[in-house]
């Protein structure tokens, strides 16, 4: 026998719920069943691809934690998933326990809704768990508690074991005449590949690299047209100036989407500063616009930019350290 636990909380160490199912993996362990616990926490790129551990299993528990309201983002993508992808002749065969703890109201709406959703699903509902619960270690501490938990577990593998029938409900009826997904023209071949592209991170990765190359195009067109403000900075990298007697040292800084550098060109008590390009700069930089925003207002210095990796340099560092003695801005 193999059931699998779909486990729809945060993971968080209080969590009454990881209580109650690991109990309930123990005891089903117990009766030498094969058990496979599934943290949606942790597959939140792969959750369209879970509808495909249900073609090993008898049953599941849907295991899940009201902490404001409903079931929760992680369970709701799992059975969204199951009613997209999931094979519905195999999961009208799965028995399902849902288990629900609470830390405020709702766990008996939420309990309620995991086995109408099974139930529209196709699936065979079993008695469940809910409860509220304030503090996890009253749950550890209470002997009656627990052997709730080892009664629902065996009564589940009884009904598994025994193939129980179940009273047909009204759910079934209703999504065999009007709950019917619209059609996707797809072979179950093709849906599956498609939720495996979903789920493939690489494939994810690839898509967003060429939508940001896209934004960037629209982007530099747009700047193109509007023009780079090359005024910008300026009066306030001057006003910040503290000349440095026999300091020679020339900057690049790359600030965000512009398309020309700001050069700081520094000889003695002598500065230039203007946008466009230096052959070779003594320190090149790169940084946002909201970080030179921060720095030409005084709320943080080049220096610490570097340190904390909001800005990126290369060149001669030490005279990189220069820069936060050589420009002095107020704080605004």
């Amino acid at each position: 026998m193999n059931i699998n636990i779909y486990y729809g909380g945060r993971g968080i160490i209080d969590d009454p719920t990881l209580f109650v199912i690991n109990k309930m993996q123990e005891i089903l362990e117990e009766l030498r069943v094969n058990v496979t616990r599934y943290n949606l926490y942790e597959c939140k790129n792969t959750i369209p691809m879970l509808p495909q551990t249900l073609k090993d299993a008898d049953g599941i528990i849907l295991a899940t934690t009201v902490e404001w309201y409903g079931i929760g983002g992680y369970m709701q993508q799992f059975l969204d998933a199951c009613w997209l992808f999931g094979d519905k002749e195999r999961i009208a065969d799965i028995y399902m326990c849902p288990v629900v703890m609470s830390t405020t109201y709702g766990e008996r709406e939420a309990k309620l809704n995991l086995s109408t959703a099974w139930e529209i699903l196709g699936g065979l509902p079993c008695s469940g768990i809910c409860g509220y619960i304030e503090n996890t270690v009253m749950l550890e501490m209470n002997d009656q508690y627990v052997k709730i938990i080892e009664k629902k577990a065996e009564n589940m593998y009884r009904s598994i074991n025994q193939h129980m029938a179940c009273f047909p409900a009204s759910n079934q009826a209703v999504k065999q005449k009007v709950a019917v997904p619209k059609s996707t023209n797809l072979t179950p071949q093709e849906t599956e590949q498609l939720s495996q592209y979903v789920s493939d991170d690489g494939y994810v990765q690839r898509q967003k690299k060429d939508i940001q190359e896209l934004t960037s195009l629209f982007r530099n067109m747009l700047s193109e047209e509007e023009g780079d403000n090359e005024e910008e900075y300026l009066s306030s990298i001057k006003k910040a100036f503290r000349p440095r007697a026999g300091m020679r040292a020339d900057f690049a800084i790359a600030i965000g989407e512009k398309r020309k550098k700001l050069i700081l060109s520094v000889n003695g008590t002598r500065l230039e500063c203007c946008y466009g390009a230096a052959e070779r700069p003594d320190v090149e930089m790169q940084l946002e616009k909201a970080a030179m925003e921060d720095i030409v207002n005084g709320r943080m210095t080049f220096q610490r930019a570097f340190m904390s990796g909001v800005m990126k340099a290369k060149g001669d560092f030490g005279v990189l350290r220069t820069l936060d003695e050589l420009f002095v801005f107020e704080e605004n």
